[in-house]
Parts: structure tokens; C-alpha cells; sequence
């Protein structure tokens, strides 16, 4: 029995159905003719998502990503540092002495799982100090997303691989040639370190990394040209900047540069987050029509679950593993 075959014979009800409603929407978007963004909140990365996002990445059923610094690092941290990371399974019972001595071991943890500061953040630290250093000299300037092509495709990590490079969405993304906007992303670790060297000097200008208002302009332009020739969809994980930076992308063209494109054809939530205390990862869909991203016919979905387990399960739904 396939996963779809599962879940369409024992998720009848509730958020459960909502699983099947908006996977099958999402197909039936796909067989249209339309185009998918996927937006990554949280730590979805580290939750090793791309274990079914990167296969839906290379089938062509996701043509865009929207995503947090972190999640955009963590891919690679994962690929060539899964080995030395270590699962806390008994996480929510840690006293303060646990943490300070998983802090005293360089062992950064995301809930249940610790992130090795030696061989996962220091390593991509030295690869790509040597990109951003080649880059200023060169005057040249990159989101941050090229700037994790190039290293990528610099071949340099390729023998410290740990998993299987077909469970990294972000190699996945790289051989699509996919689009990444990264709204915040000097909030992520290399983003701190990006700017630690531009303060002690190794760096000469925090100009060769493109700014938050640029990627929004790159945005603008992607969505211009696809929508012409296709509806565009919108599968959101989480909440916060990872969607609502991308969402906007539409009522900017509409009402900011008066300018005629189609609103989003497909929405699209997974979230915990509760409606009534005024959060953007909040809004239920119906608050987005207000805001000219969706229409009233616009197919719609919330579910209200962790993302961890659903989106795994939408996406290999899709993929009918």
C-alpha cells in the first residue's frame, strides 16, 4: 500500500482530511499547467525534510523556495555533518547543567537534535569565508543561495558527504537551478559569521551580500514572468518571515507598482499557531483576501498539526511513494 493509498483510505476527517484536500489540489494545481514556491519556517532543515522534498524538488513539482537562513545552512550542515550530530530524546527533561555541558562539548541543539559547532559550522565557515573573500575582491556581488550554489558546486565538501545526496533538498534545488529568497538571513549562524568578518576586517564591505529589498525586486520580476503563462502556487511551512515575505510579492505588484498579475492560485498552511493572538502565522487564509494575496475561489487550505509529520506525508502523497 502506497502512502496515498493509506492516506486517502484512513484520513477522512479533520486535519487529516485537510492532508488529502490540499494534496490533491496541489496535484490538480501541477496538472494545470501551474507552478509550486514552498516557504520553510522553523528548523525544517535539521527535521531532515529533505528526504521527501528534495525527490518532489527533481520531479518538477516545486519550481521556487522561500526560507530562513537557517534552513538553507542546515541542508548543508546535515550533508556533510549527519554522523557527528547526536539526537536528545529525553530533551524536555535536560536541567541547566545538561545544557551547559552540551554548550561546553560545541553541541548546538534544535530541540532533539544537536548540531556539532566543529565539524558542521566551522567547516562551511572556512569554505565559504573563501567565497565571500573571492567575491570581494572581485567586486562581485550574490544572494546568499549563489553563494551556497558555488560552494556546492565547488566540489569542495563532495568527499564529506554523510548521507545520501539525494536526501538534500538544497543539491536538489542546485540541479533545478531553483530560485531561493532568504528574507532575514543575517539572522541565521552564517549570517552572523558574514558579519563577524566584515567587523574584524576579513571582509571589506557587507555589500557583496545582496540585500533583503533586492531579493524582494528578484521576487517580483520571478512572479511577473511565470504568471503570464502560469498560476502560481503557495505550500507554506510555519509561519513568519519564511512566508509572509513571499506572500506580499503579489499585492506589491497590484497595488505598490499598479501593474495586473493573477493573485496566488493555490494556498496552503501548515501551522500550530493560534489565530486569535494576531500573528501573521496566525492568519487563516480568509484574512489574505483582505490584503489582495489570495481570491475568494482561491483553493485553500490550513492545517493545524507539526510540520514535521505532515509535510513528510503530503509531499510523498504527491509523489504516490
Amino acid at each position: 500500500m502506497t502512502i496515498r493509498e493509506f492516506m486517502r483510505r484512513n484520513f477522512k476527517h479533520f486535519n487529516a482530511a485537510v492532508c488529502v484536500d490540499a494534496a490533491e489540489a496541489w496535484m490538480a494545481h501541477l496538472d494545470k499547467g501551474g507552478k509550486m514556491l514552498v516557504t520553510l519556517a522553523g528548523a525544517m532543515s535539521t527535521a531532515e525534510l529533505g528526504i521527501s522534498l528534495a525527490e518532489l524538488i527533481r520531479q518538477d513539482k516545486v519550481h521556487a523556495i522561500c526560507c530562513t537562513g537557517a534552513n538553507l545552512e542546515e541542508d548543508v550542515f546535515n550533508l556533510i555533518a549527519h554522523t557527528h550530530y547526536e539526537r536528545v530524546p529525553h530533551y524536555r527533561s535536560l536541567t541547566v547543567e545538561d545544557e551547559l555541558a552540551l554548550l561546553k562539548r560545541g553541541m548546538n541543539r534544535v530541540t532533539d537534535t544537536c548540531i556539532p559547532e566543529d565539524t558542521a559550522i566551522r567547516r562551511i565557515e572556512k569554505e565559504v569565508l573563501d567565497l565571500w573573500q573571492k567575491a570581494d575582491k572581485s567586486q562581485q556581488r550574490y544572494f546568499p543561495y549563489e553563494f551556497m550554489y558555488q560552494l556546492l558546486d565547488s566540489k569542495q565538501l563532495e568527499k564529506s558527504y554523510e548521507i545520501d545526496p539525494k536526501d538534500s533538498w538544497l543539491l536538489a534545488a542546485k540541479e533545478k537551478n531553483l530560485p531561493i529568497w532568504t528574507p532575514g538571513w543575517e539572522d541565521s549562524t552564517l549570517g552572523n559569521i558574514f558579519v563577524s568578518h566584515v567587523i574584524a576586517g576579513d571582509l571589506s564591505s557587507f555589500s557583496i551580500m545582496k540585500s533583503g529589498t533586492e531579493q524582494m525586486a528578484t521576487l517580483v520580476e520571478w512572479y511577473k514572468q511565470l504568471c503570464k503563462s502560469s498560476s502560481i502556487g503557495f505550500f507554506q511551512i510555519g509561519g513568519g518571515i519564511a512566508g509572509d515575505f513571499p506572500i506580499c510579492v503579489v499585492p506589491l505588484i497590484r497595488q505598490d507598482l499598479q501593474e495586473k498579475v493573477p493573485l496566488w492560485g493555490y494556498f496552503c498552511q501548515i501551522s500550530d499557531s493560534t489565530t486569535s493572538y494576531g500573528s501573521y502565522s496566525g492568519a487563516v487564509p480568509n484574512e489574505k483576501i483582505t490584503w489582495g494575496k489570495l481570491d475568494g475561489k482561491t483553493p485553500s487550505f490550513v492545517i493545524e498539526s507539526d510540520a514535521s509529520i505532515v509535510a513528510p506525508l503530503i509531499f510523498n502523497y504527491i509523489l504516490n511513494q
